[in-house]
């Protein structure tokens, strides 16, 4: 370090041999670790055309390190020891055979390993998605366990094409209109909904009831008829988990679970205490055939399609960054409408249901060192090896871990530091996350999900319809303006209002505008001779919004009051004098500012 030093504050002099040698000892691996992450940075970055942007691997295949092959197969078997038994329990969520859920393990993570831009997302069904299946199907199955399995397998099919359609037709950028406001009071009404359907379970009573409320009288009248011994194998279970999420995070912990609680049942007298077991499960691989109905055939399958496919979706790709950015990687939100298509195709194909990317599985496949979606293949083969060989062992795992394993999956739905944060920000943004929230409760999961997407729209546009209109005062001792209402202190200029419309002037927007400024201007004390329109926070201005313009013009001019417009942008210039705007208003290019048009009038 010392001799590094000297030779960082000689400029005039050049090092000698020997000096790089020893700062190349010393520092050589480093650099060589730093370039190659620079250079895997900026391949990363590259964009990237033609087929090699539809199809990922041949992307990451040609960088693919020798050393990273033993990673993945750690990360893969990893992974297949978490999704186990938690496709067992979101299978029984879903209302399905807990092989289903195990199949969407299998496929659904090859064909994303095959289309997928994320390299350490996971693919598998996940809790909102399995509960929304669960109590959507239930009603149109009517009671048909094959015909319920079928508009599953459907429902993903279907999933399937509504991907490929929106990648064709570049429609990723439409699920950023769902706000995060809105999203985490869904989560948190959806994870309450769930974790009431666990809860009997729990204790070891029957259940039953349709909506949320219902669900929790039922519960409360079967609590005399707990089963304690249940009751304490589950709560011990539950314990088990939250220790291991606490000390041992990213570690097959749910697996250790089930594995001590299959053991205990089958050597002790407890299975003879009212233990309900997931039983045998069928042996080898799932078969390949279409699903038995049409989409004709099934009212409602395209709804739920939607639902579970902006669930996926949202969920999947804030996965897929969150881990991105850790990595220094980067994600196409595009392309990952084309793996989650083919991986829902896969599901349905092969008796599964809809799945998506989860944070839960995503963490731990990421935290035991998967380098790429080469590691959702070892899941695969992991899991496939179970399926021939090891699904006997499973017939004697009590229901009640499954539920208790459910449980601590959707406990993370709920973020309370977010809600409380949300809180104190904004309380308008708080009740409309509550909107949310109550939709779930009130109207079920996929009610819920419509509703959640509808007051994002409504939110949108009416924070569209209703843009703040700031009227500016001159910021004392400079020519520089903002806004009088938030900087009291302001001077406001004698005869003269300034007002700034903080967003684009649109047709459904500008009623709004006009009277917020008419309202103003009536309101004036001191007789106005100038108004001043700066549309520097105006990126677009349409046909409507210039019209308004003009028509304000002429509006002032038969009061005796003059208009100027300032800071407008190019193509907001462009549409402007099209409508003969410079005519009417004078000079409003880049070469004047609002302090210009100001001491102009002033005399200056």
């Amino acid at each position: 370090m010392i001799r590094r030093q000297e030779m960082a504050t000689a400029g005039d002099r050049k090092p000698r041999n020997a000096d790089c040698l020893i700062i190349y000892s010393v520092a050589g691996d480093r650099a060589m670790a730093e370039e190659a992450s620079s250079a895997t940075a900026l391949a990363g970055a590259a964009p990237v055309h033609g087929w090699r942007a539809t199809f990922p691997p041949a992307q990451w295949l040609g960088t693919y390190q020798p050393r990273w092959l033993g990673h993945d197969a750690v990360a893969g078997m990893t992974l297949a020891a978490y999704a186990i038994p938690v496709s067992l329990a979101y299978a029984s969520l879903a209302g399905l055979p807990p092989q289903n859920g195990i199949y969407c393990y299998l496929v659904g993570g090859l064909l994303y390993a095959l289309f997928g831009s994320s390299r350490q997302l996971a693919i598998g069904p996940t809790s909102a998605i399995s509960m929304l299946v669960g109590v959507t199907v239930a009603g149109l199955a009517g009671g048909d366990p094959a015909r319920f399995a079928a508009i599953a397998a459907l429902t993903a099919v279907v999933i399937a094409v509504m991907c490929v359609l929106a990648w064709l037709l570049r429609l990723s950028s439409l699920v950023n209109f769902i706000s995060e406001t809105i999203l985490l009071g869904f989560k948190a009404g959806a994870a309450l909904t769930i974790a009431l359907t666990q809860l009997p379970k729990l204790f070891g009573v029957q259940g039953g009831g349709d909506g949320f409320f219902e669900r929790i009288l039922v519960l409360v009248g079967q609590l005399p008829a707990t089963n304690f011994a249940v009751l304490a194998f589950g709560l011990a279970a539950l314990g088990a988990l939250l220790l291991g999420e606490k000390f041992l995070p990213g570690r097959p912990v749910a697996l250790l679970v089930v594995v001590i609680s299959i053991v205990v049942l089958s050597v002790t007298p407890m299975a003879g205490l009212g233990f309900k077991v997931v039983g045998a499960l069928p042996q080898g691989l799932p078969e390949f055939h279409l699903p038995g109905l049409s989409v004709r055939d099934v009212d409602g399958v395209v709804p739920l399609a939607f639902a579970c496919l902006l669930l996926a979706y949202v969920e999947s790709v804030s996965a897929a960054r969150a881990l991105a950015q850790s990595h220094n990687g980067a994600v196409d939100p595009r392309q990952e409408l084309l793996g989650l298509g083919a991986a829902n195709l896969a599901a349905g194909l092969f008796q599964g249901y809809p799945v998506a990317g989860g944070l839960s599985q995503s963490s731990v496949n990421d935290q035991a060192g998967a380098k790429t979606p080469l590691a959702l293949v070892f899941a695969s083969v992991t899991i496939g090896l179970c399926l021939m060989y090891l699904t006997g062992l499973l017939s004697n795992l009590p229901n009640v871990v499954l539920a208790a394993i459910v449980l601590i999956a959707v406990k993370g739905l709920v973020d309370i530091g977010a809600l409380r944060h949300l809180w104190r920000v904004s309380r308008y943004e708080f009740g409309v996350s509550m909107v949310a929230f109550a939709a779930v409760l009130l109207l079920g999961i996929l009610k819920g999900v419509i509703v959640a997407v509808l007051v994002s729209m409504l939110l949108v546009i009416r924070r569209g319809a209703r843009p703040h209109v700031a009227f500016l005062g001159r910021i004392p001792g400079t020519s520089r303006y903002s806004d009088l209402e938030r900087h009291p202190d302001n001077e406001s200029v004698p005869g003269v209002l300034v007002f700034r419309v903080e967003a684009s002037l649109l047709y459904f927007n500008i009623e709004h505008v006009r009277d917020a400024l008419w309202e103003k201007i009536r309101a004036a004390t001191a007789p106005l001779k100038l108004v001043v329109c700066d549309l520097s926070t105006s990126p677009t201005v349409d046909l409507a919004g210039a019209r308004m313009l003009a028509q304000l013009q002429t509006q002032l001019q038969e009061a005796g009051i003059g208009l100027r417009l300032v800071a407008a942008h190019a193509s907001v210039r462009d549409i402007l004098r099209a409508e003969g705007l410079d005519e009417r208003v004078g000079y409003f290019g880049r070469h004047v500012s609002l302090a210009d048009v100001i001491d102009e009038f002033q005399g200056r």
